[in-house]
């Protein structure tokens, strides 16, 4: 019995694999993703160039980041541009200017390119969802862990970067967070064009003014730093409280030197990672909710995903900072 059951298992298993053989593989040669960065020059945005390439390697699909290497808007809209006329399987991009996005993202979905904005976001436009984090309600941890420092009563200043979306929802959480603390006045609001240099110089120039000012929340990466050096070199270390933005290493140097109180910290690795899924699955039509998310009455896909932050200080340093280094992300 075995003796004529063996040539039959060879044929089912030979047929198996000339079948698998011929199957059309999921992934095509030419499949190629972008990802369009306001600045590629920000360990930030190498970051999240780590998580786009480690999904890409899993996938077996092409990755890549383009944009301007300074925060330059009208870059960035043209790399995007130049993107869209290459014409991708899939685009993330990070929107710098709402209002410049809106018209050429609404141009990629109509010639069927799916659009995904992360971290910062175009609500207006027609990309088909947002990855990232819930920047209302960053800021307005900002605000309360600052109101906190303060015992609910003191001069702050803000920095950030004025027009792009997701610093205005920062700012917007701010604010409102601080109704609750009316003792709490923000003094200020500095635009430091992502600029560490710049928001240094106009720091300095607060620390010598008349007003007096206890604290500083900052609400990009580079103001932190910036933030950070003026304070320092006034020897004023743990005499004003700094809340910073995002995981630089500058950053996370600081907190430990005393100098940064803590920081938000956003997950831009996740970001990209499963926002290069979610750009695959729709140019698969892997959600087979509709026949075709082009022409779908509404896009098969949530809308927006909160990657979510954690604050980071004295007290966990240490151990993020372990867990960080357990799964490094090349530079």
């Amino acid at each position: 019995m075995r003796a004529h059951r063996l040539p039959l298992v060879f044929l089912a298993v030979a047929v198996a694999g000339a079948l698998a053989a011929c199957q059309k593989p999921y992934h095509e040669p030419e499949e190629r993703y972008v990802f369009i960065a306001a600045n590629i020059n920000l360990p930030y945005w190498q970051e999240a160039e780590a998580g786009l390439t480690d999904a890409a390697k899993q996938m077996g699909v092409k990755a890549e980041i383009e944009g301007p290497d300074k925060f330059d808007p009208k870059e960035e809209l043209a790399a995007f541009q130049k993107t869209v006329a290459s014409k991708p399987s899939g685009i993330l991009v990070s929107v710098t200017r709402p209002e410049l996005f809106q018209d050429p993202i609404n141009v990629a979905i109509s010639v069927g390119i799916p659009v995904i904005t992360v971290d910062s976001d175009s609500p207006e436009s027609k990309r088909v969802l947002f990855v990232g984090t819930d920047n209302f309600r960053a800021g307005g941890e900002s605000a309360k862990r600052m109101a906190q420092l303060l015992q609910g009563k003191g001069n702050v200043a803000i920095i950030t970067v004025p027009g792009q979306q997701n610093m205005d929802e920062r700012v917007r959480g701010v604010n409102e967070a601080l109704k609750k603390f009316p003792g709490i006045k923000v003094i200020e609001t500095i635009d430091d064009t992502g600029d560490p240099r710049v928001a240094n110089d106009s720091v300095s120039a607060l620390l010598h003014g008349k007003e007096k000012v206890e604290g500083f929340i900052c609400l990009e990466a580079s103001g932190g730093e910036g933030a950070a050096e003026a304070v320092h070199r006034q020897d004023l270390d743990g005499k004003i409280h700094i809340l910073a933005f995002d995981k630089d290493t500058e950053t996370l140097d600081w907190i430990e030197r005393g100098v940064i109180t803590a920081t938000v910290t956003q997950k831009p690795y996740v970001m990209s990672y499963y926002g290069l899924k979610f750009a695959d699955d729709l140019h698969h039509n892997a959600v087979h909710e509709y026949k075709d998310w082009r022409t779908a009455p509404t896009y098969p896909s949530p809308t927006w995903v909160d990657t979510g932050t954690a604050i980071v200080d004295k007290t966990n340093l240490k151990a993020f900072r372990e867990a960080l280094a357990a799964h490094p992300k090349p530079l």
